[in-house]
């Protein structure tokens, strides 16, 4: 049974900082991706970042140069740093892993940027 565990949420200032991180109770390496995904109140879903086996990664326009996705391979664990939050940028944080036509999402963390 694969489980995402996702941690690292919280209150934060506009241009603050916050680093998430999502626990696999399996080795990353079993994921062709691993990815960040939020969504806000009344709002659609949408993907953040993502990092493919290969090494590739993808992120929201809106998110490049300040969302950095990571992994810690010895961990089972994958990162998103999160730098010059802004207000926009509150909203539930999921991960999702990817392994073939199977997906598993952890619960979420919630992230709140205000002043």
């Amino acid at each position: 049974q694969v489980q995402l565990v996702e941690s690292g949420g919280g209150l934060v200032q506009p241009g603050g900082s916050l680093r998430l991180s999502c626990a696999a109770s399996e080795s990353i390496f079993s994921f062709n991706a691993m990815g960040w995904y939020r969504q806000a109140p009344g709002k659609q879903r949408e993907l953040v970042a993502r990092k493919t086996d290969g090494g590739t990664t993808t992120y929201k326009d809106s998110v490049k140069g300040r969302f950095t996705i990571s992994r810690d391979n010895a961990k089972n664990t994958v990162y998103l740093q999160m730098n010059s939050l802004k207000p926009e940028d509150t909203a539930m944080y999921t991960c999702k892993g990817s392994r073939y036509l199977n997906d598993y999402w952890g619960q979420g963390t919630q992230v709140t940027v205000s002043s």
